[in-house]
């Protein structure tokens, strides 16, 4: 905002300096800080793209969080339990300390050099432990050699040329009323009550449910 012509590599280095400043960056892996600025400069990025193409209206300006939710580390500041299996200990100075995964998925099938980043984010019903893992996937698809025709609409969600029809979830529609309901019950609570915290966290879940069922759809 006050400098023009700054780029990820100045970014990268004003992490140190933030590390050197405040006591809470100085807690934070190091990797984690450049983690952090990484997708900083990926917001920053595509605001400048999006002028370079002259999009009109706010063109993805980038916003200052309040409150993030995740925190990334790299190939430091965690480590798996080798013997377990089930948890893992973050190193760095912020003290979470060691923490169980609960999961159908064994981590250990993998190679640990195959895990590139750890990710912890907190969501509205708890804590989630994302791993980016570095494989080659490859599929082998023969086509087929078959032609259909798909009619996306509102009363069905698509109409194939075969005559199927598959009915619109609606999961918005049908959670809408709930939603209004727990709107006007948080609405009602006393600020910094209590009772207002736990209807947040009320409607933060309900949120939470009708965005994993559209993703579940797509």
């Amino acid at each position: 905002m006050d400098h023009q012509g700054v780029n990820k590599y100045d970014l990268s280095k004003l992490c140190k300096q933030l590390g050197d400043e405040f006591g809470f960056a100085k807690k934070l892996n190091a990797q984690a800080r450049q983690a952090s600025s990484e997708r900083a400069w990926s917001a920053i990025h595509r605001f400048y793209q999006n002028c370079k193409a002259g999009i009109k209206g706010k063109k993805g300006y980038p916003q200052f969080q309040k409150n993030n939710r995740s925190v990334e580390y790299k190939v430091t500041g965690w480590k798996l339990d080798p013997n377990t299996k089930k948890h893992i200990t973050f190193t760095d100075k912020n003290h979470i300390g060691r923490v169980k995964l609960i999961g159908s998925r064994d981590i250990y099938f993998y190679s640990p050099d195959q895990i590139k980043r750890v990710r912890l984010v907190r969501r509205a019903d708890g804590y989630y432990c994302q791993f980016c893992i570095n494989v080659d996937a490859s599929e082998k698809v023969e086509p087929t050699k078959q032609i259909i025709g798909l009619d996306v609409g509102l009363t069905d969600f698509y109409t194939d040329s075969n005559g199927h029809k598959e009915p619109n979830p609606r999961f918005f529609r049908q959670g809408e009323e709930e939603l209004k309901r727990s709107h006007r019950r948080l609405s009602r609570k006393q600020k910094g009550s209590s009772n207002r915290k736990k209807a947040r966290q009320r409607l933060a879940k309900k949120h939470l449910r009708i965005s994993r069922q559209h993703n579940a759809t797509r």
